[in-house]
């Protein structure tokens, strides 16, 4: 039987381990033994503690339920002041959600947080600590020092160091580009230059060592070999200059390979070409990502492109994996004269539930071997901007997609289908039409599933009907992010953090507003959004990453709001975390359960920590 989940049980749940059946999932009968898969390795976080000053003499301190926390984990919350000792603020072990309201505090002194698993009624090691500085300003904001340089377009994060805690690397928007490391405290690790070959930054061609132009970003960062640290994974070519202060002169400025670097250096680990098949119509920009293609070790996904001289373009993806002592290739795939339709995004899901993850495109996807799947061109599907897979349908088995077209000569504008065949499962048409933005989440609670939009107005994608029929009081199609501790998504949009309210429905242009991030000195990046969007620090609830003015500094905006929800942490969801990794016209990132008002309690994560794990 599923249990329900709502807020007034939630607070009774240790969300990370669960013997439940998963939502659409028949049981084995007596006769069936059920299939064993082997675990996906993921990383082996730490508690990601966080602490915001959220009123005058409140602070909200958070912390992460891991995927693999057993049933019933409690938690006390220590404050040390001004440098003294630890002393628990809780009476009795917190078992709803991982979050405290600290009302006793004296904010004119650093106070510094840690946090204490319990199991069993015993104490475990005690997480690492987080310190409000004194006099901290009143805001929900992490503030993360850097060193000067030019615009920052994406933000990427990993365990460079193998503390348990995400670590940032940057890009740098100069001429030639750089990437540039620095812990999840602000101390800067090395950079990279990425050399003469990065100066053309031409989104149609670009250098050969050319990142983060248009849809195609070059990088990627991710515990590849599984050894509790985060490697950098990027596109190169002659003149790239890494951490160690050696360059690539392999080749000549045509050649490109892929490079695993170090992250805690910056050194270059090892390399392999990327194949030469199209190498006579110029360089190839990359999109970069992870995928676990045999379920249990992570792979280097790329999505490689680049113009011929009659405006058609090639397609290359292709899958690498590192050891640590080697990069080897898995396969190669070519469109050719396939009519496969692709976009701007990438997701590595797995779209059939048999525990490998397969890797898609707006109009098509591929199998963990490299073949094709299935392509939706015969339905009429051509290339689009964004696209999203999720369970949208928690009536349904499986996942569900969603996209939206552009200028599709049929007039279709946007189409929700099943994602493990592409089966198109309705369309609405009215084009053609560019639909540049589409969205997908549940933000009416009045309709089971999520709700998916673009422009022709706010859709429940179960069931194909407008929840609020004046389509311009549908929310705009930008980002969605989980902040406010209920269990509808909120919205982020051109630097506004805002919640459309089903009840009393506000113009587009005018949702009710959270947070104005440019009152913490926050700019926007490019298409006028957050260098990143992922759960980085504290509880389930997603993080925003912006930078000042100035790209000094990174601004964190991590919510400054209490819940009661109890949840693992979407970076321990294979589904969330691929997405992660994966830039592109930024979308958001879907768990692989059906998460919204009236869910179920979603199953415990098939994974195992790389290098082991603890509590702490």
């Amino acid at each position: 039987m599923r249990m329900p989940f709502s807020l007034s049980v939630c607070a009774a749940l240790a969300v990370g381990a669960t013997s439940l059946t998963s939502p659409g999932a028949a049981p084995a009968s007596a006769d069936e033994a059920p299939t064993v898969r082997a675990a996906r390795v993921m990383e082996n976080l730490g508690r990601g503690v966080v602490a915001v000053r959220s009123g005058p003499a409140q602070v909200l301190v958070s912390w992460r339920l891991l995927g693999l926390d057993p049933d019933g984990i409690g938690f006390h919350v220590y404050r040390s002041t001004g440098g003294g000792a630890y002393v628990k603020l809780n009476a009795s072990a917190l078992t709803g959600g991982t979050n405290y309201v600290d009302s006793t505090a004296d904010l004119t002194r650093s106070n510094s947080y840690r946090v204490v698993p319990v199991v069993g009624g015993q104490e475990q090691p005690p997480s690492a600590a987080f310190t409000l500085t004194a006099d901290h300003a009143t805001e929900p904001v992490v503030r993360v020092p850097m060193r000067a340089g030019g615009p920052v377009k994406f933000v990427w994060v990993g365990d460079l160091d193998g503390d348990g805690e995400y670590d940032y690397v940057v890009d740098r928007q100069t001429s030639p580009q750089k990437l540039e490391a620095y812990s999840g405290r602000g101390q800067f690790l090395w950079d990279v230059d990425l050399g003469p070959n990065s100066q053309n930054q031409n989104n149609i061609e670009p250098g050969s060592s050319a990142i983060d132009v248009g849809h195609w970003d070059g990088v990627t960062v991710y515990d590849f070999d599984s050894d509790g640290r985060a490697e950098v994974a990027l596109k190169i070519a002659d003149g790239v200059r890494f951490g160690d202060g050696t360059t690539w002169t392999h080749a000549d400025d045509a050649r490109q390979f892929m490079a695993v670097l170090d992250g805690r250096t910056g050194a270059l680990r090892n390399w392999s070409a990327v194949p030469t098949t199209y190498l006579g119509d110029g360089p190839m920009g990359a999109r970069l990502g992870v995928a676990y293609l045999d379920g249990t070790t992570p792979s280097l996904v790329a999505y490689m492109k680049n113009r011929r001289d009659d405006g058609a373009f090639n397609l290359m993806m292709a899958a690498w994996r590192f050891t640590g002592s080697a990069l080897r290739q898995e396969w190669t795939w070519l469109r050719g004269g396939q009519n496969a339709p692709d976009g701007h995004n990438t997701r590595a899901v797995d779209v059939d539930g048999d525990g490998t993850d397969e890797v898609a495109e707006i109009g098509f996807v591929l199998d963990g071997d490299g073949s094709l799947r299935y392509s939706m061109a015969p339905q009429g599907i051509i290339h689009g901007d964004r696209f999203h897979l999720a369970d949208m349908d928690p009536g349904r088995p499986g996942l569900e997609g969603y996209g939206v077209q552009q200028d599709n000569p049929s007039g279709l504008l946007e189409y929700y289908y099943d994602a493990a065949t592409g089966s198109v499962l309705w369309k609405h048409g009215g084009g053609p039409a560019d639909v540049g933005r589409g969205m997908a989440g549940d933000v009416d609670p009045r309709f089971p599933g999520m709700e998916v939009w673009s422009f022709s107005g706010l859709y429940n994608a179960p069931s194909d009907r407008l929840t609020e029929p004046n389509t311009s009081l549908r929310p705009w199609p930008q980002l969605g992010l989980w902040w406010d501790g209920d269990l509808t998504v909120e919205l982020l949009n051109d630097g506004k953090i805002e919640k459309w309210d089903p009840a009393r429905p506000t113009p587009t242009g005018s949702l009710p507003r959270l947070v104005s991030t440019w009152n913490h000195g926050a700019v926007t990046a490019a298409q006028g959004g957050p260098t990143l969007v992922g759960d980085i620090l504290g509880d389930w609830r997603e993080e925003a990453v912006y930078t000042n003015a100035s790209h000094d500094e990174l601004i964190v905006f991590t919510t400054d709001r209490p819940s009661a929800t109890r949840l693992y942490t979407p970076a321990h969801n294979p589904a969330y975390r691929n997405a992660m990794t994966f830039k592109g016209y930024m979308q958001s990132h879907h768990v692989d359960y059906f998460l919204g008002a009236g869910m179920t309690r979603p199953p415990r994560p098939n994974i195992a920590y790389a290098g082991g794990g603890s509590l702490s």
